[in-house]
């Protein structure tokens, strides 16, 4: 169709007409009235409108916190401005969108990884216009023109999905202050489980530290009970207890949600007879079962091939698959449950354009169970779901992460938040092999903010970022001796380059030291001040990349790094 409007405005038959996007309808309903919580921070955040801003937003799960993003979205429209929402994933976007665009009464542009190139070029022209008043996207979108800025949203602000791994490594939530301070605008980041590190800037006084205590309307926390699963059978990773649970939660016409953060049928291929396990060929990783024990496929470079009839190494027939993830839990609950829909959602099953928007829709609120890994713990809102079980959360509690408990925590947080979001109350049942353990307790005595206290004095105490800065250096080569060649060579620039308060350590292994065939090794550099940190950096890479060794290897360096692996 473009081509034939192109001939006609050619012949002069045909005009090019731009919607001025003011003339949009007003909105179809007003939203419920705030409560006082919500109308503090919003007071709050207009009283700052006109200048750089920076706000955290820290509001328990289901307190309202979109409720308050409307308001300060609706003043930033009246006063003629744009206002830019990041979201850490695609999935939430479509709730936001519908809820926005009912609301505010403009056009809602939208700008993700799922939209065509035409589309995405069409959002950004729209941003560069002016037109474009009110823009929702993942962290690509941080990097959108708004010649009319008014206000930055960064919704689920700990989340690590706001961190570019590849390429050219940013953290959209970090980048959206750099930006909103360059702009002069207010930036309000928003969280029920705010990272450690907006924890201590706003204990610091540098954001305005703004708390929802309650949830909104009639919503009430949900019950929370620690199962202890020793000595108990399970099936497909699930107890008897809980099993019961949920047909209690299903009888009562309820919803319920089934958490494991681990897709695919099964962690592990595994010999009885011998001992022999199904190894990734190109990575230090086991294979994971999928498609109920009939292919493997490697989670971390994406190979693929079937599952073996017998034992490679002894030739037995003894192999089974050790341990469960959601294709499993959905099987047995399927076995389990044959007159009640069960739903799968991960990565798996929402590959397709707009995919986990239909699951949602078609699971409707009849009563029904929602499998799912992280992607369902973040934001969404499921009025009838009453019961949320989440299995398997031993793995996080012994990480060798130092950011591990932290993670954990808000994932665990999140999650119990989906349950009891309307007027039924909701339970949640954590399963278990460690009760006792020192940040389920803490969880369950004080909640978030408690556990954020002891986890600041630690890592205080460790020297661990908030408290100090890190980057990590990374090399890539087919032989780990060119890997090392290089971050040796690297570190003496550096030491040649740095002051004293500058630590490094390395170069070592990463803790996956192989990965799509490469030999991986790493150089990590800690400082307790970043002009330190950044200074040795800038001195130092003029010379490290004139290196000969950098011939031989893939090499990047990650200022602020969230993940070790």
């Amino acid at each position: 169709w473009r081509g034939a409007a192109r001939s006609l405005a050619g012949r002069g038959l045909a005009e090019r007409v731009t919607l001025d996007p003011a003339t949009a309808p007003a909105p179809a309903r007003p939203g419920p009235t705030l409560n006082d919580d919500q109308r503090q921070a919003v007071d709050a955040i207009l009283a700052g409108v006109d200048r750089f801003h920076p706000v955290l937003l820290d509001g328990v799960t289901g307190s309202g916190k979109t409720e308050v993003y409307l308001h300060a979205i609706a003043d930033c429209l009246a006063r003629g401005r744009q206002a830019l929402v990041l979201v850490p994933e695609i999935g939430l976007t479509p709730q936001l969108l519908a809820r926005f665009r009912e609301r505010l009464g403009v056009p809602v542009h939208v700008l993700h990884s799922g939209l065509s190139d035409g589309e995405r070029a069409r959002t950004w022209a729209a941003c560069r216009r002016g037109e474009a008043r009110v823009v929702v996207g993942t962290r690509s979108a941080v990097f959108l023109p708004l010649p009319e800025a008014g206000l930055l949203v960064v919704d689920e602000e700990h989340d690590g999905s706001y961190k570019q791994l590849d390429g050219i490594r940013y953290h959209a939530r970090d980048f959206a202050l750099v930006r909103a301070q360059a702009l002069g605008v207010p930036v309000l980041l928003g969280s029920a489980t705010p990272s450690l590190e907006s924890l201590r800037n706003a204990d610091a006084g540098r954001y305005t530290w703004l708390r929802l205590r309650q949830r909104a309307g009639n919503a009430r926390p949900p019950a929370v009970r620690v199962l202890d699963v020793r000595k108990r059978p399970l099936q497909a990773g699930m107890s008897p207890e809980l099993l019961e649970a949920i047909s209690r939660a299903l009888d009562a016409d309820g919803q319920v949600l089934v958490f494991r953060n681990r897709r695919g049928y099964a962690p592990v291929l595994l010999c009885h007879d011998c001992g022999w396990s199904a190894q990734c060929q190109r990575c230090d990783a086991p294979m994971t079962v999928h498609a109920g024990g009939r292919r493997l496929q490697c989670h971390h470079c994406g190979a693929r091939r079937p599952a073996p009839n017998a034992c490679p190494d002894c030739g037995g027939l003894a192999l089974q698959s050790q341990g469960a993830g959601t294709e499993r839990i959905e099987e047995a609950l399927r076995e389990r449950f044959p007159d009640v829909p069960v739903m799968r959602i991960d990565r798996g099953t929402t590959r397709r354009r707009d995919a986990l928007e239909q699951h949602l829709a078609e699971f409707g609120s009849a009563r029904g169970i929602l499998v799912g890994t992280q992607m369902l713990a973040k934001g969404h809102d499921l009025p009838n779901l009453t019961l949320v079980a989440v299995v398997g959360i031993d793995e996080g509690l012994f990480s060798a992460d130092f950011r591990a408990p932290e993670k954990l925590a808000q994932l665990l947080i999140q999650v119990a938040g989906r349950a009891g979001r309307a007027d039924r109350p909701g339970t949640v049942v954590l399963q278990t092999h460690h009760p006792e353990h020192p940040l389920l307790a803490t969880l369950l005595a004080g909640g978030y903010g408690a556990f954020a206290e002891i986890e600041l004095q630690q890592r205080e105490a460790a020297g661990f970022p908030p408290f100090a800065h890190l980057a990590l250096m990374r090399a890539e080569a087919k032989q780990v001796e060119h890997a090392d060649g290089f971050l040796q060579a690297a570190r003496r620039c550096i030491e040649q380059a740095g002051t004293g308060t500058l630590e490094l350590n390395g170069p070592l292994p990463a803790p996956m030291p192989r990965r799509a065939g490469y030999q991986r090794s790493q150089l990590l550099l800690s400082s307790p001040g970043r002009r330190a940190l950044h200074a040795a950096l800038d001195a130092a890479l003029p010379a490290i990349r004139a290196l000969p060794e950098t011939r031989r290897v893939r090499w990047s360096l990650d200022v602020d790094p969230v993940d070790l692996y």
